[in-house]
């Protein structure tokens, strides 16, 4: 008898139920396109759930989801997923990275072959009976340079694609390192960079904070004369009403979307019926080779997952124990934020001119709950990398991610330390230039608070949660007041604040904890103070 029931509640091709159906443990439903109303009623029979985009997993739904252990996404994004609500109750949330990698980056190639010849736009003068051969004249690829924001499973793909063609390449990839792009026959450099010199721009980033409207005014400002952009990755990458104006004014000389801010977009949206634009309502992944590898994966995950125990992609799971995971949990977490701030901190101060991370060594030190340095190493991975893949980053594929990329990872564990009973500390080498945070637990009552305790030289007592304001200064006196009185202008309430100096340097550091995202012209107002170095906001 199966011990184990699942649901199929989207449209997957018919292969992921036959490899379900294969195990003696494992009883399938297909049941495509079920209501929320049934799924809501019906949900608290199964194990297992598989769903493309349709379905919202929501924490309503998973409420009643009393036996559900894994949620399986056949695809990448697991927007449609509340991952919080999954994990406080325990379960396992799965997607299928790669599947359909092939064939969005062909996809986003096709959208730049149409563009360079103009295949939409003499389609539609030829069926208006017309033969304008001169006006729809293009472009060659050969030897054009093409430049790849991002380069992440797809990125790579159109990468490899394009200098198939006789392109020459330039990447922007933040953790990618310079001899992982060698291998690839690409030119690593930096976002302005790839803007001044390439001749056709194509996205491939996940939609973050840092990548929202990363095309925008400015980035169009310091791109070619008549450059041409293709966006198959996720709506906002590309600031829209930034392109609309940049078409218009020629500076921007055409433009390829298969995603858009909102899907579908307004029928009267000024780029739809823009001449210099082509449009696919979100066709990346919507091929029957892709659809048919996705299914397949899913439910061979699944397989794994109830008859051996095995967790493959997951998104927000711990191979850890309930004990294990007490314990050391609170280790984890204070990895992952040492390795965001970080990861923030050499990005926003330009690590090494280039915000490129070479290598990065995690330190352990005494008893932390019983985890050794590679569990603490994948935590603090997660915590760098996660805003800037496109695929998801866990403890699973954290250190392949980086290997990926050209990073050097390294752990070490030491019985103790001249400051700490136990704690972690983080370096990061990004060429010449060297950070380092350092952080540790205290027990406060029967809570546990995780605490950043030096940044580089500077000893802190900070923290590692929500939005800080990092302040570096010339330390002479006035600066706490001044960027205090900058905060408090700006309505932004502090909860905590932390300052370290340096009396060989003369320099000091702050961490503000504050309340809130502040507003983007504080940093600019700060930055601007006398005896400030740099100004960087981090969320934890």
């Amino acid at each position: 008898m199966p011990k184990y029931r699942v649901l199929i509640a989207d449209s997957v091709s018919a292969r992921a139920a036959e490899a379900l159906a294969a195990s003696p443990s494992i009883e399938v439903d297909d049941r495509a396109g079920i209501s929320v109303e049934e799924l809501t009623a019906d949900i608290g029979n199964y194990h297992g759930l598989v769903v493309r985009s349709r379905t919202k997993v929501t924490a309503d739904l998973l409420q009643h989801a009393d036996n559900l252990q894994i949620v399986g996404r056949a695809g990448v994004g697991v927007d449609n997923v509340d991952l919080v609500a999954a994990s406080r109750k325990g379960i396992v949330v799965e997607n299928t990275p790669g599947g359909n990698a092939v064939t969005t980056a062909e996809h986003a190639l096709s959208l730049l072959l149409s563009l360079t010849r103009h295949i939409a736009q003499a389609t539609a003068s030829m069926r208006a009976g017309k033969w304008e051969k001169k006006k729809f004249s293009g472009s060659e690829l050969l030897d054009k340079t093409l430049g790849v924001v991002g380069m992440g499973n797809i990125g790579r793909i159109v990468a490899d694609r394009a200098r198939g063609l006789r392109m020459k390449v330039v990447a922007y990839d933040p953790f990618m390192g310079h001899e992982a792009a060698a291998r690839l026959g690409v030119e690593l450099v930096d976002f302005d960079t790839l803007c001044e010199r390439a001749d056709f721009i194509t996205a491939h980033t996940p939609l973050t904070d840092e990548t929202r409207g990363i095309l925008g005014a400015s980035a169009m400002e310091k791109m070619k004369d008549g450059v041409l952009i293709v966006n198959a990755a996720r709506g906002g990458i590309v600031d829209e009403q930034a392109l609309v104006n940049a078409l218009e004014t020629g500076k921007v000389g055409g433009a390829a979307l298969d995603v858009f801010e909102t899907e579908p977009p307004p029928a009267d949206h000024p780029l739809l019926a823009h001449p210099k634009v082509i449009c696919t309502p979100h066709l990346g992944a919507s091929t029957g080779e892709a659809q048919e590898k996705v299914a397949v994966q899913v439910a061979e995950q699944f397989v794994a997952f109830f008859e051996r125990g095995e967790i493959r992609n997951a998104v927000n799971a711990s191979s850890m124990s309930a004990e294990e995971a007490e314990k050391g949990g609170p280790w984890l977490s204070l990895s992952t934020r040492l390795g965001s701030l970080l990861g923030q901190i050499s990005r926003a101060e330009e690590c090494a001119e280039t915000g490129f991370i070479d290598d990065l060594k995690v330190e352990v030190f005494g008893d932390i709950g019983g985890l050794d340095a590679k569990a603490c190493t994948s935590a603090a991975l997660t915590g760098v990398l996660s805003d800037f893949l496109d695929v998801p980053v866990n403890s699973v594929n954290a250190k392949i991610l980086a290997e990926e990329r050209g990073m050097s990872v390294s752990e070490v564990a030491r019985s103790k330390d001249a400051d700490l009973v136990a704690g972690i500390a983080v370096t990061a080498q990004c060429g010449k230039t060297q950070r380092y945070v350092k952080g540790t637990l205290y027990h406060v009552g029967d809570r546990v608070e995780p605490r950043v305790v030096q940044i580089d030289d500077y000893l802190i007592e900070a923290a590692p949660t929500g939005s800080i304001v990092l302040v570096r200064n010339q330390d002479t006196p006035g600066v706490i007041g001044a960027v205090g009185t900058l905060i408090g202008d700006a309505g932004v309430n502090v909860s905590g604040l932390s300052v370290g100096s340096d009396p060989q340097s003369k320099t000091a550091i702050a961490l503000w904890n504050v309340d809130g995202a502040p507003p983007e012209d504080l940093v600019e107002k700060a930055t601007a103070l006398d005896a400030v170095t740099s100004v960087a906001v981090v969320e934890l």
